[in-house]
């Protein structure tokens, strides 16, 4: 009897071990978090898009776990128009700006649709060497592309 007690004693410290480590890894923040940088010109995939970065902010386990950059130019840039009038879109874009999200809007975009960035969606930056630049400058600073 007394043997089967320290046996079970000794599994259940094992096992007690082995799990707070396992919990303890998943609230750690990477040594060498991804950068990733979104790349948006389709109108038509903005919601998508947005939700996708959601989604990777959430599989992370938030901002701390994670860089990342939207750069948007060419027709999607519309919807980012503070005249837009998206409640949801402006919500969440409020919240990518809070968790330190780069949302840079093509220079060359901007003067093509004749606006500024007070125009824009508060949080966003102007990339006026234009969106293909900006995303060229993120991949060369090893940004991740994904373009969904």
């Amino acid at each position: 009897m007394h043997r089967r007690s320290i046996l079970w004693g000794t599994v259940s410290a094992i096992s007690a071990v082995f799990a707070a480590s396992k919990a303890g890894a998943a609230t750690e923040v990477p040594a060498n978090k991804l950068k990733v940088v979104y790349h948006l010109s389709d109108l038509d995939k903005v919601s998508f898009v947005v939700g996708n970065i959601q989604n990777h902010l959430d599989g992370v386990g938030g901002p701390d776990n994670v860089t990342i950059a939207l750069v948007v130019h060419g027709p999607a840039l519309k919807a980012f128009h503070s005249t837009a009038g998206n409640a949801d879109l402006s919500r969440r874009v409020g919240q990518f700006a809070k968790d330190g999200i780069e949302l840079a809007a093509c220079g060359n975009t901007m003067k093509s649709q004749n606006i500024s960035l007070k125009d824009l969606l508060p949080g966003f930056v102007s990339a006026d060497r234009g969106g293909v630049v900006r995303l060229a400058e993120l991949q060369s600073q090893g940004y991740l592309y994904l373009r969904p």
